[in-house]
């Protein structure tokens, strides 16, 4: 019986576990355990991969001039010939490659590979291999308004850009936290960017709504140098089409390539902005995607990190020649946990040499960056910005809704009791008793992992109510930093620390004394959480814990 059942964990859960395996055997009986069991093809790819790896690295060093190539995956190809810089060992790969398994993947490897090496040598001795541009013109003879890659977008180069655009959101009256935080990062950034770069690009708050004006003071107290608002009655409820057609013609507006009629303004004398941060919200998923796409640039999504820094790349696709290299100068890096759960990726928006991508965009976890104190003296330049709206962005009418009394913000508690996959043994008493500690604190709430949001437990009504995605923590949810996390049966993926490593003191209680979370906890309680979150609920009530709270600042 192997040590970890795999039928036991998501993949998000199971990926960072088995990284560690080195046993070929034990693999191969997680292989079975989840045949037997849940049967899942990703978690049974992702043991498989684990396996072929751990028996190749025991094979010793590959010879690439005799590998057997039937015996390599694709990825073991890629990681093979990224070390092989012998164009000739490389082509002889090639021609195996192409007489044996003939592999569409494993060849754009190895021929991507050759490439490279012969593009460095060409380098060095001052022969350069150019990448082909063709104009969007002559590649697409057959459209009206050709691009670079679409029909519909301005395909420009070498435009001015400038600024950060934040758009600020607001539910039922109220601008939303993540808001203030977003604006709050973008002074910190535009700060220290005008000092590095000696420029006086501002921080420019965007609020779309039918009381966008209420907002305008608060924007500016918490950072923004400009505010460009759009207010109309039908913007009550956020829209798709008509939120997304009034951010691009504000950031379009005015600009040094006015060639399509559109005349100056006194606010902005650049094309477009140079970056665009939005909250990760539901609705601000839903904008930063549409509006990134039809400004024709990228969208780094759920990010928890930002920085400005110049990047030096070497892909040709970016730099116009093989082998070359080039810094590019005040790039956004977005830092987000990646699709594996291993590591957090950092991505770049990078313009090719016909091709600009901007803004530079992201979208915010909510609770990323720490809420800023408002200075309600600063001053800001605002803009009413006039735009007349289509009415068939209106075609649907919402004549009767419900809102909720005030959704689920677990940003700003003392304590947040969060539980994950070990209620499964009976859920419904699991959250019963999690409840029951968040009422013994004053100011509390509850969390749950995305295994709660994903499994198919069954719980009774009256705490069914509580298993929301709202309430969810991590990458894809929330982010909090209470002075006492607890975290009850999680097993500590990486997008669920991503949510709460800020917190102050962090709790957790798990059966599994080698679990993740146990990495980034203060204290580890070593049992079931069935028995120990009633004991931690009397303890609470006796005041036994409050020596702890008190020292959870230090």
């Amino acid at each position: 019986m192997p040590e970890i059942d795999p039928t036991e964990h998501d993949i998000a859960e199971l990926g960072p576990k088995i990284k560690d395996v080195d046993d070929a055997d034990e693999l191969q009986a997680m292989l079975e355990l989840e045949e037997d069991g849940e049967d899942r093809v990703p978690v049974k790819t992702l043991i498989e991969d684990r396996i072929e790896k751990v028996e190749s690295e025991d094979d010793g060093e590959i010879e690439p001039e005799t590998v057997d190539l039937s015996d390599r995956t694709v990825a073991d190809v890629a990681n093979m010939v990224r070390d092989i810089d012998d164009a000739d060992v490389l082509r002889d790969l090639l021609e195996r490659e192409q007489a044996g398994e003939d592999r569409k993947t494993a060849k754009s490897q190895i021929e991507s590979r050759i490439e490279s090496v012969e593009g460095t040598e060409e380098a060095e001795g001052e022969a350069v291999t150019e990448v082909e541009y063709v104009p969007p013109e002559e590649k697409y003879p057959e459209l009206d308004h050709p691009t670079n890659d679409k029909q519909w977008v301005e395909g420009t180069v070498g435009a001015e850009y400038r600024d950060m655009w934040v758009y600020c959101e607001t539910q039922a009256g109220e601008l939303v936290d993540v808001s203030k935080e977003m604006l709050g990062k973008a002074r910190e950034l535009m700060d220290t960017y005008n000092e590095e770069y000696n420029e006086r690009e501002r921080v420019v708050a965007v609020l779309i709504g039918a009381d966008a004006s209420d907002h305008v003071e608060e924007v500016i107290a918490y950072g923004a140098d400009l505010v460009v608002y759009h207010e109309d009655p039908r913007l009550e409820r956020f829209r798709h089409q008509p939120y997304t057609e009034i951010f691009c013609d504000m950031a379009r507006a005015g600009g040094d390539l006015a060639a399509d009629g559109r005349e100056e303004v006194a606010w902005k004398d650049y094309h477009e902005p140079r970056y665009a941060v939005f909250p990760a919200t539901n609705n601000g998923r839903d904008l930063s995607a549409l509006v990134q796409g039809e400004l024709d640039s990228g969208l780094a999504s759920d990010c928890s990190g930002l920085y400005i820094e110049n990047a030096m790349i070497s892909n040709p696709a970016k730099v116009g020649t093989a082998g070359d290299k080039k810094e590019f100068e005040r790039v956004l890096h977005m830092k987000r946990p990646d699709f594996s759960g291993f590591e957090y990726s950092t991505i770049l928006c990078i313009d090719k040499p016909n091709r600009d991508f901007h803004p530079q965009g992201a979208s915010v976890i909510p609770g990323s960056f720490e809420m800023p104190d408002p200075d309600y003296e600063r001053e800001g330049e605002v803009v009413d910005y006039e735009m007349a709206l289509d009415e068939d962005w209106f075609q649907v009418e919402v004549e009767e809704f419900d809102r909720l009394s005030g959704g689920v913000d677990l940003t700003g508690n003392d304590v947040i009791v969060a539980v994950g996959r070990g209620i499964g043994d009976d859920p419904t008493r699991g959250i019963e008793q999690a409840l029951d500690l968040v009422n013994a604190f004053d100011e509390a709430d509850l969390g749950l992992s995305r295994g709660v949001i994903t499994s198919s437990y069954s719980f009774d009504g009256h705490v069914e109510q509580y298993v929301t995605e709202e309430r969810q923590i991590g990458e894809s949810g929330q982010a909090v930093e209470p002075d006492v996390y607890i975290a009850a049966g999680i097993s500590g993926a990486i997008q669920h620390k991503v949510g709460c490593d800020e917190s102050d003191t962090i709790i957790a209680i798990n059966t599994d004394p080698d679990a993740d979370i146990r990495d980034f906890s203060d204290y580890l309680i070593e049992g079931d959480l069935f028995e120990v979150l009633p004991q931690l609920t009397e303890a609470v009530e006796t005041g036994e814990l409050g020596a702890m709270m008190e020292a959870s600042d230090d």
